[in-house]
């Protein structure tokens, strides 16, 4: 048994000084009549009601004890158990450049792009899945983690404002997005390693080329499945122009040859998503990757276990008001 807030115990030292005090008050009123024999008492017998005069003192002490526990919330353990799961460890590389607020998907790219990607990360509760995002720069906004609740909390947060307002170089440095992300998978021990990269553009910044970084994640054995979103043609685009928002059709420029052939050297596969649905098609696909069968050690969930001792604490509180109110009821 395991308690919650074991500090609680220390109230328990109160029941010390108490005792001592009840104590040294009973000598003090304890009844005293001198006699000169004591043989008129030779045959006097005890009544059922002086051996329950200590009672509301023992009660009352059973209560206090009771209550301490029960705030201390006592808590069952399970047992430890062994199951085999299926994982693999994902790094998502997500492009954040001011062009994915183009709305030929809805409401946006950026926008679309996020909620694929947590309907896909609900989707794999047993993977370790981290996420680095890039522009003209690049950078990992989540380490690889199974908290995905902190990795959901952080996707969530993901702008193409950092590229508008200047935190990071605006552009499409394809190359440093995968080299960032297979920085993080080159130490896993898990037998699938992926990185799922989506742009909507063609490299045009960084200091490592887009084939340089599939080389990297050929020789570390991480596939890199790559994802061109937008539509053909053009887009329509929201530009600011004095303090307004006008809309414009813009070209979708993807370089569909380098993300293919960044597939190939990796043993990735390339997809197109010209709309939500495609998109959500893409992921999908992805999502019937290979699994890391994992031994995972899990501990049972505890149970709360404060409840009878709270019932000890009430009940032994009532009996000592019924028995002060009853049987022992002293006269002032």
């Amino acid at each position: 048994m395991t308690f919650v807030n074991p500090l609680y115990f220390l109230l328990l030292i109160l029941v010390v000084p108490y005792v001592v005090w009840y104590i040294i008050r009973h000598k003090r009123i304890d009844p005293v009549l001198q006699v000169s024999s004591t043989a008129a008492f030779k045959h006097y017998h005890h009544t059922w009601k002086e051996y329950l005069v200590h009672a509301p003192f023992v009660l009352r002490i059973v209560c206090f004890v009771a209550a301490v526990i029960a705030l201390a919330r006592p808590q069952s353990t399970g047992e430890w158990s062994e199951k085999n799961i299926e994982g693999i460890d994902i790094m998502l590389c997500m492009d954040v450049s001011t062009s994915m607020l183009a709305e030929d998907l809805k409401p946006n790219r950026i926008e679309a792009a996020k909620e694929v990607a947590i309907e896909f990360i609900n989707g794999r509760p047993n993977d370790n899945i981290g996420l680095t995002i890039f522009a003209g720069e690049s950078y990992t906004q989540c380490p690889m983690t199974t908290d995905h609740a902190v990795l959901l909390n952080l996707l969530n947060k993901m702008e193409c404002d950092m590229a508008e307002t200047g935190l990071i170089e605006d552009g499409t440095a394809i190359g440093m997005g995968i080299a960032n992300a297979v920085s993080r998978l080159k130490t896993s021990k898990a037998k699938s390693k992926v990185v799922i990269m989506l742009t909507d553009g063609s490299n045009n910044r960084g200091e490592i080329s887009p084939f340089t970084a599939a080389d990297i994640a050929k020789s570390f054995d991480v596939r890199v499945y790559t994802i061109g979103v937008g539509t053909n043609g053009t887009a329509r685009y929201p530009m600011k122009v004095a303090g307004y928002t006008q809309y414009i059709n813009v070209p979708v420029e993807i370089d569909t040859k380098t993300l293919k052939h960044i597939a190939n050297i990796t043993d990735g596969l390339f997809f197109r998503a010209t709309d939500n649905k495609s998109l959500h098609e893409v992921y999908q696909e992805i999502d019937k990757l290979e699994k890391t069968k994992m031994q995972v050690n899990k501990f049972d969930t505890h149970s709360e276990e404060f409840f009878p001792f709270l019932l000890i604490a009430v009940i032994a509180l009532a009996l000592e008001l019924l028995l002060r109110s009853t049987v022992l009821n002293k006269l002032p």
